[in-house]
């Protein structure tokens, strides 16, 4: 299943509280659960105005909907080809 990441400009999301981000992870799971199994949430990054969201998912237009039944910004989505780290120099 490809991996994603997804880009969500969101000003002065450095500066989200607890609850706020905990109010817009709930409403990302709610989401979630009602578009099914096959798009998972994996994990984000909060940066001062950014948040960078890694996700599961078997198309991109999947990631759209989520993006827009849960009122969040898609600002950018790339499909991850491969990962690398530092062991990666030892092969």
């Amino acid at each position: 299943m490809p991996k994603f990441i997804i880009e969500r400009e969101i000003p002065g999301a450095g500066n989200l509280t607890a609850a706020d981000l905990q109010g817009v992870s709930a409403k990302s799971c709610s989401v979630l659960k009602n578009l099914g199994p096959q798009i998972q949430w994996v994990e984000s990054y909060v940066t001062d105005d950014k948040i960078y969201c890694v996700y599961i998912a078997p198309s991109e237009e999947l990631i759209r909907q989520h993006a827009s039944e849960g009122g969040f910004p898609a600002n950018r989505i790339s499909q991850i080809k491969r990962m690398i780290d530092p062991t990666t120099a030892e092969s």
